[in-house]
């Protein structure tokens, strides 16, 4: 490890990556080889959770080829000097800004979305100028292989290198010394993280998790509502850190919601064999979200089968925040739904726990919306949709407190990997005597009266 680092140390001081030329081949070079091993790529995920070509297409290749291209457009731009304007103080004088990629960097990527979740921030790295270490999660075992097989294969082991391994490779990562790490995982491991980085003052971008809820409200279109969260939830059998938590239902259309809600399921006919439904990723996460089904509590599903790593989805129902699905992020396909008699209760209850990585809000009332928005704290989310938000490079994606720290996607994943350099540009045929000595009642106040304070 410490001379693939050291490689690329040496490689990023040549200043090659600076270059938007040498950016831009790069990318397209992990386009072409994404897009030429498709197929490589669509059964390593299946092989790991069951993933469709359908789904592994709209969940993961889609957004990683749209970063891609998004990158490729903007770069000349978002990589150029800025010029600011110069205070009357530095006159005469010019100021600009200077983005600078960062270093070696390294990239920890997630399970749950194995391709897009290790590849969208390393494609952010890339457009920024940094040479890249990977370290894809173990635990989808078959995608970490195919992404090492790929990149391994055909980049500069200088410029990129996936290194593959479990907690001691990890930890041995975290020991040395980085220009940035960009981790997305759980909040205990990022915190492991954290103290990692701290230990050599790190920048890092850390993307986590925790309970994002979802409001319903009375004025909601049901209809349409049921439609999109069900969708939301059982995405990836619910393995998704921005899915849907748990819903915050009006009392009043709560037994409306939840008719609907088990209609929509039972049409969308969830199953391996249709290919719209994914395996729990192991052992461990199948009996961790089988404990949390509540029997009596089951108002649909709740079938499990352990040889197949199958949940089937499952609609709780009359659950309180003291029941222990409710004390942590679920990430499976469990939707606990709970009733609420005023909207204030229902925030105040939401507001109890820490802040969660998304939000959603169904409803029809411009006036609830910005009462949700203004009152509680969340790293984005979308009104009258859910998940769908991620989708937009526009949109900085990232979490707040406990779910997590900076953004990425699009202009703020370039952000992510820049340090912006600030530069006072001055001439050398005028300078004023205002600051030098000796100092005098006239020239303070002079200086004041330019100043204005």
């Amino acid at each position: 490890m410490k001379q693939i680092i050291s490689a690329q140390r040496k490689f990023f001081t040549t200043h090659q990556t600076k270059d938007i030329s040498y950016r831009v081949s790069q990318l397209d070079k992990l386009s072409k080889t994404l897009k030429n091993n498709q197929d490589a790529l669509d059964k390593a995920i299946y092989d790991d959770f069951k993933k469709s070509k359908f789904e592994t297409y709209i969940t993961e290749m889609a957004l990683l080829f749209n970063d891609i291209e998004e990158a490729k457009k903007n770069l000349s731009h978002w990589a150029r000097k800025q010029k600011v304007s110069t205070n009357i103080t530095n006159f005469p004088a010019s100021s600009y800004i200077i983005p600078e990629p960062l270093g070696v960097c390294l990239v920890i990527g997630a399970w749950n979305y194995p391709y897009q979740l290790s590849l969208a921030p390393l494609i952010a790295a890339i457009a920024a100028g940094n040479t890249v270490i990977l370290k894809p999660s173990e635990l989808p075992s078959r995608t970490s292989a195919i992404m090492a097989k790929l990149i391994n294969d055909n980049f500069d082991p200088s410029f990129l290198k996936v290194i593959e391994g479990g907690v001691e490779e990890t930890t041995e990562l975290l020991k040395q010394k980085f220009d940035k790490i960009f981790f997305t995982g759980s909040t205990k491991v990022g915190k492991i993280v954290y103290k990692a980085a701290a230990e050599h003052l790190t920048p890092l971008t850390l993307e986590m998790g925790g309970k994002s809820p979802t409001f319903v409200t009375e004025d909601a279109n049901l209809k349409m509502t049921v439609k999109r969260l069900v969708w939301a939830k059982f995405l990836n059998a619910g393995q998704t850190c921005i899915a849907p938590d748990y819903i915050m239902v009006d009392k009043n259309v709560e037994n409306k919601f939840l008719e609907l809600l088990i209609a929509e399921i039972s049409e969308a006919d969830y199953s391996f064999e249709n290919g719209n439904y994914l395996q729990i990723i192991n052992d461990a996460n199948f009996e961790r979200l089988s404990s949390m089904i509540i029997e009596n509590k089951i108002c649909y599903g709740g079938d499990t089968q352990k040889s197949k790593r199958y949940i089937q989805p499952t609609v709780l129902k009359d659950v309180t925040f003291e029941d222990a699905v409710m004390q942590e992020e679920i990430f499976g396909p469990i939707l606990p739904v709970i009733s609420y008699e005023t909207l204030d209760e229902a925030i105040a209850k939401v507001n109890n726990l820490t802040r969660p990585l998304s939000c959603y809000v169904f409803t029809s009332s411009s006036k609830t919306k910005k009462k949700i928005l203004k009152e509680i704290s969340f790293g984005g989310g979308a009104i009258n949709e859910a998940v769908m938000h991620i989708t937009n490079p526009r949109l900085p994606f990232g979490g707040v407190g406990h779910s997590g720290m900076g953004n990425y996607h699009g202009k703020a994943g370039f952000d992510a990997f820049t340090h912006y350099k600030s530069i006072l540009d001055k001439p050398t045929w005028l300078e004023l005597p205002l600051k030098y000595g000796p100092y005098s009642k006239r020239k303070l106040a002079f200086l004041k009266w330019i100043m204005k304070f």
